[in-house]
């Protein structure tokens, strides 16, 4: 039993090997056939592959939304709504316009009325003013003042002058202040008005001042001084010819120097007719005038025997003195004219 056991347990060494066959061509072929087959059967062929790929391609499909494209008849509906929509917006939108015009407009017209009520108070303030302000009266109508010349100065200004002057032409003859004059006017007459008749003298050394000074004596009872004044009579107590006026008139303080010097030293206020080339050296009181024109003197002496006359409530404030401006006028000849 134990030999049993020991022979069972030990290899068999002695077994007959099997032979091998030999290696032929066409084994070799046959078993690289076979084996090419069974790589065939393992290995998934490619239309085998190809379902699976387009199940992974079907399953992502159907994961992912789905897209349903609307009909023709659907995306018509949509634009009508569409414009529908758009239609009332803009219907809306021109409504606001509509209101935001009407109520521009409103206010313009409010502007308008406004403006125009501010323009009719403006109108009432100015009518006001005019009212208020006294309308500029001049004792003559201003052409009647131009034509006489009496605003015709020299072609030289004094510095005392100047306030009187309006302005100076191309030709270099200044200008003298119509205003200003006729306010002169009416200012020496109220303050010549306050003296007694014979006590008012009126020196005229020029021949245009002669028959002025003469008609202006006539009318309103003054001493006339004409042609040449002799010295000392009005400073000279012993002169025979002496006179004593209270006030004194000269028509050119150049021209009347003497007359000037004497009223001065005794105390005679003097009132002087001057134009732009005098100064006031002893003057009282100044009216800025053409002292040389023989209209314009007529006009001035003519103004201020009126306004004397009225001051004096001889006329009345809108009378005038029966004498006219022509008989004031001097009457001087041609052989005259060449003497002077």
């Amino acid at each position: 039993m134990a030999e049993d056991q020991v022979k069972e347990n030990q290899p068999v060494d002695n077994q007959p090997e099997t032979e091998e066959e030999p290696l032929t061509a066409d084994k070799v072929v046959e078993e690289t056939i076979a084996e090419e087959e069974s790589k065939i059967v393992d290995e998934p062929t490619v239309a085998e592959e190809a379902p699976t790929v387009f199940e992974e391609e079907t399953a992502v499909v159907d994961e992912s939304p789905v897209v349903v494209e609307p009909t023709v008849a659907e995306e018509a509906t949509a634009v009508v709504e569409e414009s529908s929509v758009e239609e009332e917006t803009f219907t809306e939108e021109s409504d606001v316009a509509e209101e935001a015009v009407e109520a521009e407009s409103d206010d313009f017209v409010e502007a308008d009325m406004d403006f125009s009520i501010e323009e009719q108070s403006a109108d009432e303030e100015e009518d006001e003013v005019k009212e208020s302000q006294p309308v500029e009266e001049l004792l003559l109508p201003r052409d009647t003042l131009l034509s006489a010349g009496i605003h015709i100065g020299t072609r030289m200004k004094t510095l005392d002058m100047a306030p009187f002057i309006y302005r100076v032409r191309p030709d270099g003859l200044f200008v003298l202040d119509v205003k200003k004059a006729d306010d002169r006017i009416r200012t020496a007459a109220k303050f010549l008005s306050r003296y007694e008749n014979a006590k008012v003298a009126v020196a005229a050394t020029r021949l245009y001042a002669h028959e002025p000074v003469k008609k202006f004596c006539e009318v309103t009872g003054a001493t006339p001084i004409i042609g040449r004044f002799i010295p000392g009579q009005l400073s000279n107590p012993q002169y025979s010819h002496r006179i004593d006026p209270e006030i004194i008139v000269v028509s050119d303080p150049r021209a009347d120097a003497q007359a000037v010097k004497e009223a001065s030293k005794v105390g005679i206020p003097i009132v002087a007719l001057c134009s732009t080339d005098n100064e006031f050296s002893g003057v009282d009181l100044v009216i800025p005038t053409n002292n040389k024109g023989r209209r314009a003197l007529a006009v001035i002496f003519w103004l201020l025997a009126r306004q004397i006359l009225r001051e004096r409530g001889e006329i009345g404030m809108d009378q005038d003195p029966q004498v006219t401006i022509e008989d004031f006028e001097a009457k001087v000849t041609r052989s005259e004219e060449e003497d002077t």
